[in-house]
């Protein structure tokens, strides 16, 4: 366990700035209550102002930054797209749902918990009366999105958008919190696309060393390829994921993602596995993110053997409003049991903005229909990057990151992966720069609970303890120095960080789905039963590090990273620990 209490820790960052990708946003000082609020019921109240007569309030707050300077007003004819979040109904009952393994279609879950006809009907007509145009609900009626101006959203949400020159670039946000008329309070949850200005990061450790001695540097570290990796992880006699679709959600131009991925099979003698793009709003031409797109898919199916089927989520912007729109469609179109987000953000802004309520709501539909979204806790060790930081102490207020930070995903840490010559497990260690820690805003489910009993009043209320979201659930090889290879333009190279560890968790979970016919449902339940069914180690791998196998998972002992350090059983560095494949698939879904 963590070496702080979590009530001085949470006290601590009380105050602090955290950044996503070069954003400062001014962290809230605490939530202003322990009543769940209008989200999914697993995201702590925000500190909201009274809303004017009228109006209701929303999740999206005021948005401010440090180190920016503010321009002026947003022009308002701005042209810009806002993306509205509806209420979920019956949320207890929903969450109840996901808790005792029920699964539900889409047509299920519209007609019981999705918003109803009529209060879509009610925000549609809204937005049109104010001047929006193409406004459209998804299949889910969890969001409506709209065209419209700077002026048109000043107007319909009684807010103030503001132009600020930040990082070189000249970004936007709303300075006042976002309402919605009084007969759509309860309906409306958040108002997502008023401000450009925080992207959710990818950033994988990319070594600049070649495999096979190929190009300017060639590699002299440990690095693995899907089949080297099936050896220490232990996949044995566990049939590959071949009859599991997943999904990699990415952004802009995935074209050279796919063409690299077939090199990659190729190189590696692995079956081709059927892919589909699916585009997420408007094309983007941007193409920054191969890297990333190249790893997680290479790295996924590489490790699972071989997919039924892989789809791309190809979305226009890292922006917190079109990530949601990625998500919403991942799990209206339910085609794959199994999702990866190797990206992620400081979670302050995403609960100032209200995009954490939104995908929450999302995400917990996932989990109800079955659906498990894993996601990189990030590479700045037990904190938040304010700047580029190596994961080092006291490099960031210790935040954690979202979507990680969310109930509804696998948060993946990282370690530091060793083999012996034969290509068997030696052990592991906790990766310096891994990413961990107990999210401020969110509430732990239950099924963490299990293994993660910290409490702790939230600072400035009192009363009684509430649980705290822990992360990571699980973790895997992310150190760039035992990273893995991966083709980037036809040349193989080493790449490490969470961004590994989470694609290589999903591959792994999809060889578990496939040997057990698709029926394992949302991952974390599955694993954290596991925890709860094996209170003793079963075998102690002699190491070095040394780590313990417990209930099929490597329960890593040795390392730190910055406030915690690798302790038997849970911890905020590596949470269970990582898959001991063959275990795992004899201990679950009994």
């Amino acid at each position: 366990m963590n070496k702080l209490g979590i009530a001085a820790l949470i006290a601590g960052i009380a105050t602090a700035s955290c950044s996503g990708h070069g954003v400062t946003p001014s962290v809230p000082s605490g939530p202003s209550s322990v009543a769940q609020n209008a989200g999914s019921g697993t995201t702590r109240a925000a500190s909201i102002a009274t809303a004017p007569a009228g109006w209701s309030t929303t999740g999206t707050q005021a948005t401010s930054f440090a180190n920016a300077s503010k321009l002026g007003a947003l022009a308002g004819s701005t042209p810009l797209t806002v993306r509205v979040g509806l209420q979920l109904r019956n949320v207890a009952q929903l969450q109840s749902a996901v808790a005792n393994g029920q699964t539900l279609s889409p047509s299920e879950f519209a007609a019981t918990y999705g918003p109803t006809t009529d209060q879509v009907a009610a925000v549609v007509s809204y937005l049109q009366s104010k001047g929006f145009t193409n406004v459209t609900a998804e299949p889910n009626n969890l969001l409506v999105s709209a065209d419209g101006t700077a002026a048109a959203a000043e107007a319909a949400f009684n807010t103030s958008l503001s132009s600020f020159s930040l990082g070189g670039a000249t970004v936007y946000a709303n300075t006042a919190p976002a309402y919605v008329p009084a007969s759509l309070g309860g309906t409306v949850v958040a108002v997502l696309g008023l401000n450009n200005a925080a992207k959710m990061a990818a950033t994988p450790k990319m070594t600049g060393c070649y495999v096979g001695g190929t190009g300017s540097a060639p590699c002299v570290r440990l690095d693995y390829d899907p089949q080297t990796y099936w050896q220490p992880d232990a996949a044995g006699s566990t049939p590959p994921g071949s009859r599991t679709t997943v999904a990699v959600m990415a952004e802009g131009d995935v074209s050279q993602t796919v063409a690299d991925l077939r090199t990659a099979e190729n190189a590696w003698k692995l079956p081709q596995v059927p892919v589909s793009v699916v585009q997420v709003g408007l094309p983007s031409p941007d193409t920054a993110g191969v890297d990333e797109w190249n790893l997680d898919t290479q790295s996924s199916t590489g490790i699972a053997g071989n997919v039924k089927h892989l789809y791309i989520y190809a979305t226009t912007s890292m922006t917190d409003s079109d990530i949601a729109l990625e998500y919403n469609k991942w799990v209206t179109q339910d085609v794959a049991q199994l999702g990866n987000s190797s990206f992620g953000i400081c979670e302050a802004f995403p609960y100032v903005d209200g995009s954490m309520l939104v995908d929450d709501e999302i995400l917990l539909q996932g989990a109800s229909q079955g659906q498990t979204m894993f996601a990189s806790t990030g590479d700045t060790g037990s904190s938040c990057a304010v700047l580029p930081t190596n994961g080092a102490p006291a490099s960031g207020p210790p935040l954690v990151e979202y979507p990680a930070a969310s109930p509804y995903v696998v948060a993946v840490g990282g370690t530091t992966l060793l083999s012996n010559a034969d290509g068997s497990y030696l052990g592991e260690a906790a990766w310096n720069a891994g990413g961990g820690g107990v999210s401020q805003f969110e509430y732990s489910p239950y099924w963490e609970s299990m293994a993660q009993p910290q409490s702790a009043p939230i600072p400035g209320v009192g009363g009684a303890p509430v649980t705290v979201r822990g992360l990571p659930d699980i973790a895997m090889d992310a150190d760039a120095n035992t990273g893995a290879d991966v083709y980037v333009s036809g040349s193989a190279t080493v790449i490490g960080g969470t961004s590994l560890s989470s694609p290589l968790s999903m591959g792994v979970y999809a060889r578990l789905q496939s040997a057990h016919g698709n029926r394992l449902g949302f991952g974390p339940i599955a694993f954290y039963k596991i925890y709860s069914e094996n209170p003793n180690a079963t075998q102690t791998p002699a190491g070095p590090p040394p780590t313990e196998l417990v209930g099929g998972f490597h329960d890593v002992l040795t390392g730190s990273n910055g406030l915690y350090t690798a302790l038997p059983r849970y911890d905020y560095t590596t949470g269970l620990g990582s898959f001991d494949i063959q275990a795992v698939n004899a201990a679950i879904g009994r």
